[in-house]
């Protein structure tokens, strides 16, 4: 009795066993991994030569990592507020139209973007905007807009991506709204109705006060989603035109892969999006927190 005692105590960690392990190695060991080649001078082919800070002090006159940084840093100014915003709205739409039957295809339809991968919707989207299409072609001309030059142009493309990366993600997030709007009682709005309440005065009195766990969750995931779009920057325009794309993990990859003898600079670029994800991951769960504590 007692050995089958001890198993039990054990039995739900024996469970978790696989993914922890497959976690230490592959993700806590390439963490590790990429801290110490990055104060080295590694070219993947020969043994890791000890620099110091130098790769470190080398990003500070780097022209094209701060330029890799500046792009993605736009693209979170880009992506996170439409994301966020476009979301709500169609989960809001899809909530009071649940039982008609546009609300019904959209629900259907909204979900397939995120089902396909980054490098599909990047080969889809690069071939619709560059491939000559005659129907795409008339519809940007009804804006006064040649598709082909929206990739092509260095001030239009990354606002491209970013678009491209809210088209794939927005069923998503919309999902994770929709949760958050079920979980909110009728009664609440069937008193504030009863109060003379309008669809606004609901929607800014009840909806997001009581989604602000809801809000912040989807906050930090449209951050970290927003930081790691290589598949569709890499397959939609390659980091061109002159790097107008290129974010950090863009240049992390060209210095790693393309140019094997910065490998170990390549992880110092990459540590500095790791410490920028960390610090956004410690706020969100701080703001959690305080609206645990608040509830």
């Amino acid at each position: 009795m007692k050995r089958k005692t001890g198993i039990k105590k054990i039995e739900p960690y024996l469970y978790i066993t696989p993914i922890t392990l497959i976690l230490v190695l592959f993700v806590v060991g390439s963490v590790l991994i990429s801290i110490t080649l990055a104060f080295t001078k590694y070219n993947i082919i020969t043994p890791p030569d000890f620099r110091g800070i130098d790769n470190y002090t080398r990003l500070l006159d780097d022209s094209k990592f701060i330029k890799a940084l500046g792009n993605t840093l736009k693209l979170l100014i880009y992506i996170v507020p439409l994301q966020m915003v476009s979301g709500i709205l169609m989960a809001v739409f899809l909530q009071a139209n649940r039982k008609r039957v546009l609300g019904k295809i959209a629900n259907c339809v909204i979900f397939i973007p995120f089902l396909c991968s980054n490098a599909v919707v990047g080969v889809v989207w690069r071939q619709l905007l560059n491939g000559k299409i005659p129907p795409v072609e008339w519809l940007f001309g009804l804006f006064g807009v040649e598709p082909s030059m929206l990739l092509g142009d260095a001030e239009t493309a990354l606002f491209v991506v970013a678009m491209v990366a809210v088209w794939k993600w927005m069923g998503y997030y919309t999902v994770i709204y929709l949760s958050g709007l079920m979980s909110i009682p009728e009664t609440c709005y069937e008193a504030a109705k009863v109060d003379g309440a309008g669809k606004l005065r609901c929607f800014f009195s009840i909806t997001l006060p009581m989604m602000k766990p809801t809000i912040i969750l989807t906050l930090f995931l449209c951050v970290t989603t927003a930081l790691r779009n290589f598949e569709l920057i890499f397959n939609l325009t390659g980091g061109g035109p002159n790097n107008a794309t290129t974010d950090l993990v863009m240049y992390a990859y060209t210095l790693c892969f393309r140019s094997g003898s910065s490998a170990g600079y390549a992880m110092a670029v990459s540590n500095v999006l790791f410490v920028i994800v960390l610090i956004i991951g410690l706020m969100q769960q701080r703001l959690l927190r305080r609206e645990t504590s608040e509830l």
